[in-house]
């Protein structure tokens, strides 16, 4: 399949800009250089994502999110400052309304050198419209937003029944048959509650899944004693594994103490491949950059 550049052709030269800047960020404390920029498989389903997502849905409804609130310059320049730093997964969702706001502010960049997530948004309210169209209309249209020709991952979004297999067969149909077409990679559901966590971490459809999980329980599905067997079960059975929820949306931006003690419990737990954060300025994310390459070097 053809990749198509965002909105024009690549700069030369960038791959070797951005290993200058990447490489061998030493962790405080350890003296082990750390390379964040390095992609990793998000579990045994073929995409490959950066080791920090930049979370573009904090307090997303109705296409506004706390993101799209700091104004599009704003936005967009953070943005391109995340990619700098090394973060190439981003997550969107119909629901935030981010679509235009990604591509906008990576739009020099080869298409190949980042992974797009969306979610499809089947809840009644939340969205302007009040139909809910089906998936394969719904991931046409958000090709057609993001001007790519495939995105790399595509969530039903919020999914918290046991029974979300029979509610959404049709739609697992269809994605099936738009994966088989080239056009997303992987499909899978983005959970807030433990039943369906339980059944995403056994059921074959699901390649990768979003999950909430930080050691203190906010703003989680249960316990993190009762979550993380069931993402050690899902991480086994090659899912990938995208934590949410790590800064316990937002809870902590102002306990430098919280957030370490949170990034080193999730980061070193095994099962979890990388986490999205909803970063709302540059020292965000230089701050959580650096707690995770000292929480990547002391796990070893």
């Amino acid at each position: 399949m053809k990749r198509r550049h965002f909105l024009g052709a690549a700069l030369a030269g960038t791959a070797t800009l951005l290993t200058s800047q990447h490489e061998g960020i030493t962790a405080p404390d350890s003296g082990k250089p750390v390379d964040l920029s390095e992609r990793i498989p998000l579990g045994k389903g073929g995409v490959m994502v950066s080791r920090i997502g930049f979370g573009t849905g904090m307090r997303g409804y109705h296409r506004r999110s706390n993101q799209t609130r700091m104004g599009v310059e704003k936005l967009h320049d953070l943005l391109r400052y995340a990619y700098d730093q090394g973060i190439s997964y981003f997550d969107s969702a119909d629901l935030y309304g981010t679509h235009p706001d990604i591509i906008a502010a990576l739009k020099d960049v080869d298409r190949g050198k980042i992974t797009v997530v969306s979610k499809i948004w089947w809840h009644k309210g939340g969205l302007p419209e009040q139909e809910r169209l089906d998936a394969d209309v719904l991931v046409d249209r958000f090709l057609t937003e993001l001007q790519t020709d495939y995105l790399d991952l595509v969530h039903l979004h919020c999914v918290t029944d046991a029974n979300w297999p029979e509610q959404l067969a049709k739609q697992m149909d269809l994605l099936d048959q738009v994966k088989e077409r080239g056009k997303i990679r992987a499909h899978g559901v983005s959970v807030h509650a433990i039943p369906a966590l339980e059944v995403a971490a056994e059921h074959p459809w699901v390649d990768a899944v979003h999950t909430r999980i930080n050691p203190f329980g906010d703003k989680m599905d249960g316990k993190p004693e009762e979550v993380v067997p069931i993402l050690q079960k899902m991480h086994a059975n090659g899912k990938g594994v995208t934590g949410m929820k790590l800064i316990g949306e937002g809870a902590y931006r102002d306990d430098p103490k919280k957030k370490e003690e949170s990034v080193r419990y999730v980061y070193n737990l095994g099962c979890v491949d990388t986490c999205i954060v909803g970063f709302e300025n540059r020292n965000e994310i230089d701050e959580v950059k650096t707690l995770v390459a000292k929480a990547l070097a002391e796990g070893g």
